[in-house]
């Protein structure tokens, strides 16, 4: 399981830059994603893991890619469902390691009228993962209707972790200071909805300054007008401490070379 963990989340620095691309579970041809490998080879050399399902690991990802796989097992309802994220196991860990995973995902949806499913589901699942030494991300997935405040983030990363959880996923938001003390695994953060490219080096950043190990961005990214430029940027702030005013410029820089080419 150490050995596991630490091909996400590097030695060398103690942090890691996830991509998430298992967009598809629950929102089908999500923009950005329509011809999945053509967004996504050009990334993953600047990736730490890829977080994706067993489809499109099997349909879109070449074997002989060295990237660690985060697996998404989580999943049941869609988009247009009356119960987004109401999600049951739909991988099981046996197929997780003949996939070669280091990790497997999995949502829960605290303070939902159907916390205690995806709770009960998620403590089924490290127990599977537990016998194997697969590590666990939980996912801390937030409904509409929700606050994502420290106190609520609180709630369900430090729940997640008494679970069993060996990482968790979570959003960042006011204080996160607060949750990241109150949590005893690693934290990285979720990228959320495609914001300005500015606007999400500085999340990445005061994520990483208040205590996170690092970030599963996708939106982000393979919707940025420039997806390989800005995974490069997100990665100078994860692995080099680069502020957002240089990361942002790095991002520039390198979406002026790239059009001469």
């Amino acid at each position: 399981m150490k050995n596991r963990l630490s091909r996400i989340i590097k030695p060398k620095t103690g942090r890691t830059l996830m991509l998430a691309v298992d967009h598809g579970y629950f929102m089908g041809p999500t923009a950005g994603l329509e011809q999945f490998d053509k967004t996504v080879e050009p990334l993953i050399p600047y990736a730490d893991a890829l977080m994706l399902t067993r489809g499109a690991l099997r349909n879109y990802i070449k074997p002989e890619y060295d990237i660690p796989i985060v697996l998404r097992i989580s999943g049941g309802t869609s988009i247009i469902g009356k119960e987004l994220l109401h999600e049951g196991i739909i991988t099981s860990i046996e197929d997780a390691i003949r996939l070669n995973a280091c990790a497997v995902a999995f949502s829960i949806m605290v303070g939902a009228d159907f916390e205690r499913d995806t709770l009960l589901a998620l403590a089924q699942v490290i127990d599977e993962a537990e016998r194997y030494g697969i590590p666990v991300l939980a996912v801390t997935a937030v409904g509409k209707e929700m606050e994502r405040d420290a106190r609520y983030l609180s709630l369900a990363c430090r729940m997640a972790a008494e679970f069993g959880a060996h990482m968790v996923k979570t959003y960042y938001c006011k204080d996160f200071t607060k949750v990241v003390e109150t949590c005893p695994v690693p934290i990285v953060i979720a990228g959320g909805k495609k914001r300005p490219e500015k606007e999400a080096l500085e999340m990445a950043y005061n994520a990483i300054q208040e205590g996170a190990v690092g970030v599963d961005m996708g939106r982000n990214i393979f919707q940025s007008e420039d997806p390989v430029a800005m995974i490069q940027a997100v990665r100078a702030i994860v692995h080099e401490d680069a502020t957002p005013d240089e990361a942002f410029k790095l991002f520039n820089d390198i979406k002026e070379e790239r059009k001469k080419t």
